[in-house]
């Protein structure tokens, strides 16, 4: 029996809360796998055969394995760690009439609000912590039901149904916890909690108990909510997969483990996981940052041939990995008329007459001789000429690293929801064409 490459991603996924812990995952596995961990600060010294990887922010990633000879060029994925969410901010809690707790958040990405509500949330992300004179990262997972943003009773907006404009500030701030209790009232079997505690600090103090550290030596915070709904296998015959982040940690998943799978023959085999892609990838972290190009920078540096890398990344190839949109079914009149991925019908090779995406003829040619080789189906996305569509990794990354490039993803529903459907044979599809690509 083959692997179960969705129940191995779900699983992934589950352990992912935040693009923190997305990135830590494969850096364990990377290690698991031999791979040699380098630093942006450190001295790198590669050789021919060898299997490498370095981080940046604790939530991008760039792994790398060389050829036994001379590479030809770089056949790179992209895609990114993030997901749209609520980010918690800076002194988070706020009460409401002395009795509620909530906290204090701001979106992140652009999300299906309405999908948020009336669902268990955690917080997970990193925070600052100062030790032995310097400041160190740590992962946080408050790993229980924790929170909710309850929606408002049809009884007090009769037209709900017709649609709701929510507002961040008001309608969609989590409930945390009861108000700290009032002098002299008890507590659960009987305890004294005559104590008044505090409002400020609640969400740091559970924070610090969590990770054994004071909470007065906490000095920053990355902190994220998460949905609590585990993915999961559905549909008459299992053909669909429903979880969160599946956009773009189904990708994430499935380009490294193509990456793992094979040995390289003639290219420099690279697997780039970027951060803040939901945001735009303005950041050292993202897309639009010089992290894939100071690594290929230093590969070449390490390798003794700088003076090669422009002929080498003439010889390049890079694809961006980025989930796409299936026909809806029950609005189907929302796709093109006549590109219109399917969930499970594989590959979806992306086009965009004003270059959101960089597929071209050349470039989608090539994509489609890999599904060929790999025995993979494929098909073609393009927005309705009357909607405007997102844009990716793809124009951005080349804007650094001037290379031919497609964009692809795996078609799902309902993207940017809290959570999302895709097809269920569409991951292994995505394992075996990104092997056919790296093993060259």
């Amino acid at each position: 029996m083959g692997r179960d490459y969705n129940r191995e991603m779900l699983s992934f996924i589950e352990s992912s809360p935040s693009c923190f812990h997305a990135v830590e995952n494969l850096r364990r596995r990377l290690l698991e796998k031999g791979f040699e961990e380098l630093k942006e600060g450190g001295e790198w010294k590669v050789s021919g055969g060898g299997d490498y990887f370095v981080s940046r922010n604790d939530s991008a990633l760039v792994a790398f394995r060389l050829p036994q000879g001379q590479a030809g060029g770089f056949h790179m994925a992209a895609s990114h760690s993030d997901s749209p969410t609520f980010k918690v901010k800076e002194q988070p809690e706020t009460g409401t009439d002395k009795h509620y707790v909530r906290l204090n958040t701001e979106r992140y990405g652009g999300m299906i609000l309405s999908t948020w509500l009336d669902r268990p949330l955690s917080v997970a992300g990193r925070v600052a912590v100062r030790k032995d004179g310097g400041i160190v990262s740590r992962l946080v997972n408050l790993d229980r039901d924790l929170l909710v943003i309850p929606n408002l009773a049809i009884h007090m907006n009769r037209e709900m149904n017709k649609g709701v404009e929510y507002n961040p500030q008001v309608d969609l701030l989590p409930l945390y916890a009861e108000y700290p209790v009032c002098a002299g009232q008890a507590g659960k079997e009987g305890e004294d909690r005559s104590r008044e505690e505090g409002m400020e600090g609640m969400l740091l103090r559970e924070i610090a108990k969590s990770l054994g550290v004071d909470e007065k030596d906490i000095l920053g915070q990355d902190l994220f909510l998460y949905v609590r709904d585990r993915g999961r296998i559905l549909g008459r015959d299992g053909e669909f997969v429903l979880s969160p982040r599946l956009d773009d940690l189904q990708c994430v998943f499935a380009s490294m483990e193509a990456f793992l799978d094979v040995r390289p023959r003639e290219y420099i085999a690279l697997c780039a996981v970027f951060d803040n892609e939901e945001v735009g990838s303005g950041t050292r972290q993202g897309a639009d940052s010089t992290f894939l190009e100071d690594v290929i920078v230093r590969v070449c540096e390490s390798m003794g041939r700088l003076c090669d890398m422009r002929r080498m990344l003439a010889d390049s190839f890079l694809i961006s990995a980025d989930n796409a949109h299936a026909v809806h079914p029950n609005h189907p009149d929302m796709a093109d008329p006549t590109n219109r991925p399917y969930l499970n019908g594989g590959i979806v090779i992306k086009y965009h007459g004003s270059q959101k995406y960089t597929t071209d003829a050349l470039s989608g040619a090539r994509m489609k001789d890999w599904c060929i080789r790999a025995g993979v189906p494929f098909q073609t996305y393009a927005n309705r000429s009357d909607i405007p569509g997102g844009s990716t990794l793809g124009n951005i990354s080349a804007a650094h690293v001037s290379v031919p490039s497609v964009d692809i993803g795996l078609a799902q529903l309902a993207m940017h929801s809290a959570v999302e459907t895709a097809g269920s044979r569409d991951t292994e599809a995505m394992v075996r064409v990104l092997g056919t690509f790296f093993a060259e």
